[in-house]
């Protein structure tokens, strides 16, 4: 009897046990698991994206881009601090996508924020993010006007186009396909985001802050290779000149030697001849056919040399573009490949956009 009775008293406190659970436990399970980390994505992209802070194409801004990597910048670039397969960083705050679609006569549709508008690609259809910046004493006036294409695969940089603006000019910058604020599926700089840049180029021309005659055509980096393309395709753009900030000029210098992962973007192969028809700025630069002012530091900012910069020039010059130069060097001439001449002392090459700027005003004199 009293093995019974010890046995029913051990079965009642286990049940007891069972059921002390605290009542906000019982109805909210879930409010003692730890919250996952938000992921914000970019409209209608294929990639998930990861906010780790504002870019401002610097080391220590807490975004890996640009020419950062782990090598150097750990600060940004360290383990973990993008998905797997590589980023693009967006902005913090991402716009809805435009509630209308249908764009007017220009191609424009207000973004629902000043001087900020949609574009629609023309082959993509996707809807692509403009703002434009004019200087802080900006009085109505039409201004010559700095369309800007960032470099890598990232979005508009509006901090760098604002610096610009300082220096007299509206200046206009993006979000190509798939890349901040805009829909879309990222396309490395190929056809499909040549094809944006026109119809944005096109677009902005009929705004009344924007000379319609006197539009230059500004590229960071990788940006050239979408810059030139859009020019050497689309030769009756209302673009005056192209100017290039130490650009890549060929597949071997965007993938820093054929490496398919080079930084965060995953390259197509080098033996790839179909896909890199559309990516290398060498074989567009021969086509263009506006002035191409070409700005070079002595220490490359990805590249081991500055062979790139001599590639370009060459290819232009060969290529009949009307008017080419190096730096500050006389235009029209060719180099050797192996004994370059001497490039911009790299303390001068921070200052960078001063340096877009007085090319620029010097292009529009032309």
């Amino acid at each position: 009897m009293k093995k019974l009775f010890f046995s029913i008293f051990i079965l009642a406190l286990m049940l007891s046990a069972c059921t002390s659970k605290s009542p906000a436990t019982t109805q909210n399970p879930s409010a003692t698991e730890p919250k996952k980390p938000q992921r914000t994505q970019a409209p209608q992209a294929t990639e998930e994206v990861i906010i780790q802070g504002r870019s401002e194409r610097r080391c220590g801004d807490g975004v890996c881009d640009g020419p950062e990597n782990a090598k150097k910048c750990q600060a940004d670039c360290k383990a973990g601090s993008t998905a797997p397969g590589g980023t693009v960083p967006i902005r913090p705050t991402a716009l809805p996508a435009p509630a209308m679609t249908t764009p007017g006569e220009n191609g424009l549709v207000s973004a629902g924020e000043p001087d900020t508008y949609w574009v629609t690609n023309p082959t993509s259809g996707a809807q692509l993010w403009v703002q434009i910046l004019h200087p802080a004493d900006w009085n109505g006036s039409p201004l010559p006007t700095l369309v800007t294409v960032s470099g890598g695969t990232g979005p508009g940089d509006p901090r760098k186009g604002q610096n610009l603006a300082k220096h007299g000019f509206t200046v206009v910058v993006f979000d190509a396909d798939g890349r901040g604020h805009s829909q879309g599926t990222e396309d490395q700089n190929g056809y499909i985001q040549q094809d944006g840049l026109a119809a944005i180029i096109r677009a902005i021309a009929t705004l009344p802050d924007v000379d319609a005659d006197q539009i230059g055509l500004v590229s960071y980096s990788y940006g050239i290779t979408m810059a030139s393309g859009a020019l050497a395709r689309y030769p009756d753009l209302p673009v005056k000149f192209l100017i290039d900030w130490e650009g890549p000029a060929d597949r071997f210098d965007t993938t820093v030697g054929c490496t398919p992962q080079s930084g965060r973007n995953k390259w197509p192969d080098c033996n790839d001849e179909a896909a890199w028809a559309q990516r290398e700025a060498v074989t567009f630069i021969a086509q263009v056919r506006v002035p191409y002012q070409r700005i070079q530091s002595e220490i490359d900012h990805v590249q081991p040399d500055v062979s790139n910069a001599i590639s370009m020039i060459n290819a232009a010059v060969e290529g009949g573009v009307p008017w080419v130069r190096l730096n500050d060097y006389p235009p029209n001439q060719t180099y050797d490949l192996n004994n370059p001449p001497a490039m911009i002392p790299e303390e001068n090459d921070r200052g960078m956009e001063v340096m877009v700027a007085k090319y620029a005003q010097e292009l529009f004199g032309l």
